[in-house]
């Protein structure tokens, strides 16, 4: 086989396996990791993320190792250097893999649609495991009722999460949680923790 030859067929075997650029990519979590509402160690706590998650990751910022990712309920950014992908059936680190193949790029301002916040938004609590609850229909029709302003926060609007002090929570009656509109969302609080315990979508 003619070195030519040899080099074309490593570069259609490169090519076959470069990731699509705008597609998640499934990753796992290499350790113990917190993941932050923004890239840098500047921003907020969303939760930790233990070793052996699955994840799914948007992307890396340009000429930074921060990714953003799925995990566990949570959305945030991490370190690269925190996340493997499977190749030939071994883990390679995601910072070591975007430098032989195709890893999208994405940017603060709008990876998943979002923004940056405002200096004036409150920050949700770090997300901890909680009970989800499946709320009668009454429920929400009583929210939509008596829909009070929304609460502006920072990070994602997850379950776990709890809310900031200050934020003030409205009964629904007869029932056993609390609620509150935090960005857009209407979410149900256990009144004990004041975390969250249902979003609506």
């Amino acid at each position: 086989m003619t070195t030519y030859l040899k080099s074309l067929l490593a570069g259609a075997a490169l090519a076959a396996i470069a990731v699509p650029a705008q597609a998640q990519m499934s990753t796992v979590t290499a350790s113990d990791i917190i993941v932050r509402s923004g890239p840098g160690e500047e921003y907020p706590e969303v939760g930790l993320a233990t070793r052996g998650s699955q994840a799914l990751m948007d992307g890396c910022l340009e000429g930074s190792n921060w990714c953003r990712i799925d995990v566990n309920g949570m959305r945030g950014w991490v370190f690269a250097e925190y996340l493997t992908i499977e190749q030939d059936g071994a883990p390679i680190v995601v910072e070591e893999y975007r430098t032989q193949y195709d890893v999208p790029t994405v940017t603060y301002e709008t990876a998943g649609g979002a923004v940056s916040p405002a200096a004036s938004d409150l920050l949700l609590g770090p997300v901890e495991e909680v009970t989800v609850v499946e709320p009668p229909e009454t429920v929400y029709t009583y929210i939509e009722q008596h829909r009070p302003e929304p609460v502006r926060v920072q990070n994602e609007v997850v379950v776990g999460a709890a809310l900031p002090p200050g934020v003030v929570v409205q009964q629904v009656p007869d029932y056993e949680y609390d609620y509150v509109v935090v960005n857009e969302s209407p979410v149900l609080v256990d009144p004990q923790t004041r975390r969250i315990v249902y979003v609506y979508d």
